[in-house]
C-alpha cells in the first residue's frame, strides 16, 4: 500500500491568506470600512475567525496586508487591478524617461486617475486613508509601504531631468512631487469635482512650467 503524502501545510496557508486577503477586499467595496468585520471576512473567506487573528491584529492590518498583495500582483500580473500607476502597474515598474518629463508625468498622473477611479482599488484605498489618520501605527506603515516607495520613483525622475537641465537646479524634487501629487489627491479625497485625464494634464502644465528653467 502506498504511503499516504502529508498535506501540504504552507500551500494550505497560501491559499487561506489569498482567501481572507480576497475577501476583505471584497467587503469594504460592497459594505465599506465601518461595516467590515472579522467574523464578515471570516464567514467571506470560509476560515474560522481565530485563523484571521492568528495572522493580524486587527480589520485594518489585514485590509493592509490584502492591499499590498493586490499592489503586488498588480505589478507582475496585468488585470490584477486595473491600474498602471500610482501603487502599481506603470509606477511600480518606474516613471518612463523618454526625455520629455510633460509626456512622462502626464503619462504616469492619468494612469494613477485610471487607478483612483477603479472601483476596486478605491474603497480599500480611501479605508487606509481613513484608517492611518486615526491609527498612527498604521498611518506610519501606510506611508512607509505604500507611499514612499511610489513618491521615490517621482523624486529619481525629477532629479533625471534636473542632470538633463529640464529642471532648475535649486528645486527640491520631494517638494516638487507635492505638486503633482497633492492637488491630485486633494480632489480624490473630496469628491469636490471629477478626477479626469484632463485634470492630470492641467497638473503637469502648471507645475512643471513652476520647476522649468528660468531665462
Amino acid at each position: 500500500m502506498a504511503p499516504t503524502k502529508a498535506p501540504d501545510s504552507s500551500r494550505r496557508s497560501d491559499r487561506s491568506r489569498r482567501a481572507i486577503h480576497d475577501a476583505a477586499l471584497a467587503l469594504v467595496t460592497e459594505v465599506g470600512y465601518r461595516r467590515t468585520t472579522i467574523e464578515g471576512i471570516a464567514a467571506r473567506a470560509g476560515v474560522g475567525k481565530q485563523t484571521i487573528y492568528r495572522w493580524w491584529p486587527s480589520k485594518a492590518a489585514v485590509l493592509m496586508d490584502a492591499f499590498l498583495d493586490l499592489a503586488g500582483r498588480a505589478a507582475v500580473e496585468p488585470g490584477a487591478a486595473s491600474g498602471a500607476a500610482g501603487q502599481s502597474g506603470e509606477g511600480a515598474q518606474g516613471i518612463p524617461d523618454s526625455g520629455d518629463l510633460v509626456a512622462d508625468l502626464k503619462l504616469v498622473l492619468r494612469a494613477t486617475v485610471d487607478e483612483l477611479n477603479d472601483p476596486a482599488l478605491e474603497a480599500p484605498t480611501r479605508a487606509l486613508t481613513a484608517e492611518g489618520i486615526v491609527d498612527p501605527k498604521l498611518g506610519a506603515e501606510f506611508v512607509h509601504k505604500l507611499l514612499d516607495p511610489q513618491l521615490a520613483l517621482y523624486v529619481g525622475r525629477l532629479r533625471a531631468a534636473q542632470e538633463a537641465g529640464h529642471v532648475r537646479a535649486d528645486v527640491d524634487p520631494r517638494v516638487a512631487l507635492e505638486l503633482l501629487i497633492g492637488p491630485l489627491m486633494h480632489r480624490w479625497l473630496l469628491r469636490t469635482l471629477p478626477l479626469t485625464h484632463a485634470y492630470a494634464d492641467a497638473i503637469v502644465d502648471y507645475a512643471v512650467g513652476g520647476l522649468a528653467p528660468r531665462p
